[in-house]
């Protein structure tokens, strides 16, 4: 079997569930009709253990999705690899339609990306209203998680105190 960053250091349970909620980006890959590979960055939230996205009507990605095209989808960060993080899912998206929990994601959606008086929510929301957006949950059939942070040792000082009898000894 090979070593991989999600076989050493796994993201798994509640703390990938922690992870995904904080998260600002989600990139998203679909398969077009002609079988290229449309890949965009999303916005994304968690609501009871399940990933959301706002789409817009007009997306190529909603066309994928209701084809029911490949799909594959990746929130990641960090530089270096003593800092990178991530979650991969394979699986496929499912439009909300309950109209409560669409008002729910919606105003989950305002809490994460816009502060109170944000000078571009208005026109978030306009524009929503006018492209259609939609709610689609991401269904996994697999996910993958990795954190190398938890690996690593950050440097720090040291201090201890130590009985009286113990000091330097020059030899």
């Amino acid at each position: 079997m090979a070593v991989t960053a999600s076989t050493w250091q796994p993201l798994r349970g509640d703390k990938r569930w922690a992870y995904l909620a904080r998260a600002r980006t989600i990139r998203v890959a679909t398969a077009n009709e002609d079988g290229s590979i449309y890949l965009s960055p999303l916005w994304l939230v968690v609501h009871d253990r399940k990933l959301y996205i706002p789409i817009d009507a007009a997306s190529r990605h909603a066309a994928n999705f209701t084809a029911g095209r490949p799909l594959s989808a990746l929130v990641d960060q960090g530089e270096e690899y003593a800092t990178v993080s991530g979650v991969r899912v394979m699986g496929r998206m499912e439009e909300v339609t309950d109209p409560a929990l669409v008002e729910t994601l919606a105003e989950l959606v305002v809490d994460k990306y816009f502060h109170v008086g944000h000078p571009y929510l208005g026109q978030y929301l306009e524009f929503g209203a006018v492209a259609g957006r939609r709610y689609y949950e991401l269904v996994p059939d697999k996910m993958i998680g990795w954190d190398m942070r938890e690996l690593t040792v950050l440097p720090m000082p040291e201090s201890r105190t130590l009985p009286a009898h113990v000091g330097d000894r020059l030899v």
